[in-house]
């Protein structure tokens, strides 16, 4: 190869592993909070008593035995499965409405990947010790102390991980009664299958993989950029101020005060290194925006530490948008909302949470479904009576049995035969489908399209179900 040509760098390079330091700072504490809030609620939710008189006394539990999710007081049937499409389309609309206005802040605060990647860095943390003692044993050959170390680390990642798949599994039976079955062998077959995968993933995702999963497999990295906009606020680097004309510099002899720097050509940058070591991905900041960011604001927390040290101003790696830092004259950065993209997001979300809401809200206890039968469309009777045949499906939707009574309206009461059936009875969480027969005399056929039934639960005498259907005839099929 001649010294004029390029070289070529290999398509795959072996992965660098990623030590990250530790950091303290407004961000860190907000992301440990959240941590902490996450995994109180997902680990103790299937352990939260709730007095159900037709179920097991668990708050959440999605029970795929009775095709019932319990979530508190509110069950959810398989026929509600439009609430599940609102809850998807709200959940995409509400990533696109966050990243809009302050970029990746659910990758770095709220992601499933994110959470268990901090608490396995912890477990590290705790028992290899700082970013240079871990990096140091990683590098030593294997003795007693590294394979003491770094297996209990990944005993207790190994741990973590299988906890997190009981939990996931405790939410669709009932908990207390999941784990006795599963450790003494008498659990259902897709128990076991479902923690012996999840403590895999799990494990691997975030106590091997890591950063990885971030840059490499999510999706989000990929299409982020199509939803930022030069208001967008994302963590930056302020180039201008940090690189000054003659670039970084680290503090020595007559490069210590900023007066100095400035009047030397140089930024507060003092190349410190810093915001690269607390990076859970590994990439410069002050390279500009990459999609390996997952905006935690961690290199915030670290350069304001720095910051504060050398008595400079906060602020050189920040929540800033793109229009800001290229401004003449900064502003404080502050959330640009009265953006019609976002007011777009922002109306799509309060419309599809209220019709939520309100379909929630209004959602009958019965659930009722009356189809004609077709085939044939009526019958001639021998006494030239013409008889429509009608199909009820009733859905009870309360924890306790109900009774219903069934009549027409718009037709004479003895026009309705429901056959050998005496009592409607449906049991909690239960359906019941049943035929009725209408017959009709041909005079009072011929004048009659439509007439309604009446469907009246026991317990609620004043709320009757109303359906319309059709009356065929050779008048009008």
């Amino acid at each position: 190869m001649t010294s004029g040509s390029s070289v070529k760098s290999p398509m795959f390079e072996k992965h660098i592993p990623i030590f990250v330091r530790s950091v303290e700072g407004k961000f860190r504490n907000f992301k440990t909070a959240v941590l902490v809030v996450a995994y109180t609620v997902y680990f103790s939710l299937p352990w939260l008593p709730w007095e159900r008189a037709s179920a097991a006394s668990q708050a959440v539990m999605f029970d795929l035995v009775t095709k019932r999710f319990f979530i508190f007081d509110l069950i959810v049937y398989p026929q509600d499965i439009f609430w599940l499409s609102m809850l998807l389309f709200i959940a995409a609309v509400l990533l696109f409405f966050v990243t809009g206005l302050i970029g990746r802040a659910w990758c770095g605060f709220f992601c499933f990947q994110t959470l268990w990647t901090d608490m396995f860095l912890l477990i590290e943390h705790m028992i290899q010790g700082e970013r240079p003692a871990r990096m140091r044993l990683y590098n030593q050959p294997w003795n007693l102390e590294k394979v003491l170390k770094v297996g209990s680390s990944h005993f207790l990642m190994i741990l973590v991980s299988f906890w997190t798949g009981m939990t996931f599994a405790a939410y669709f039976t009932y908990a207390p009664q999941l784990f006795h079955e599963f450790f003494v062998g008498q659990a259902a077959y897709a128990a076991y299958v479902t923690v012996i995968t999840l403590t895999i993933t799990t494990y691997v995702a975030g106590g091997l993989s890591r950063e990885q999963i971030c840059i490499h497999i999510c999706p989000y990295a990929r299409f982020q950029s199509v939803m930022y906009e030069p208001d967008t606020l994302a963590v930056a680097y302020d180039a201008r101020r940090g690189e000054g004309s003659a670039g970084r510099a680290m503090p020595r002899a007559g490069l210590r005060s900023r007066e100095e720097r400035q009047a030397a050509g140089h930024g507060d940058c003092i190349d410190c290194g810093f915001c690269v070591q607390v990076c859970p991905t590994g990439i410069d900041i002050r390279n500009g925006l990459q999609y390996q960011c997952i905006s935690c604001g961690l290199c915030i927390d670290a350069c304001n530490n720095i910051m504060d040290s050398v008595g400079f101003p906060r602020g050189l790696i920040r929540y800033d948008s793109e229009r800001n830092l290229h401004a003449e004259h900064p502003t404080k950065p502050h959330i640009q909302w009265k953006r019609f993209k976002v007011i777009g997001y922002a109306a799509a979300l309060l419309i599809m949470i209220g019709a939520l809401l309100f379909s929630i809200a209004t959602r009958s206890d019965t659930e009722l479904r009356i189809q004609q039968v077709r085939q044939p469309l009526y019958i001639e009777l021998s006494d030239e009576s013409v008889r429509n045949r009608y199909q009820l499906h009733i859905v009870n939707k309360t924890e306790h049995e109900e009774a219903y009574r069934i009549e027409v309206r718009g037709i004479p009461a003895d026009a309705l035969d429901l056959g050998a059936v005496s009592e409607i009875r449906v049991r909690p969480g239960k359906d019941l489908q049943l035929n009725a027969k209408v017959d009709l005399e041909e005079s009072l056929a011929e004048s009659i399209d439509s007439f309604e039934f009446v469907i009246t639960p026991a317990s609620k005498p004043d709320q009757p179900l109303l359906r319309k259907v059709s009356f065929s005839s050779e008048h009008h099929r």
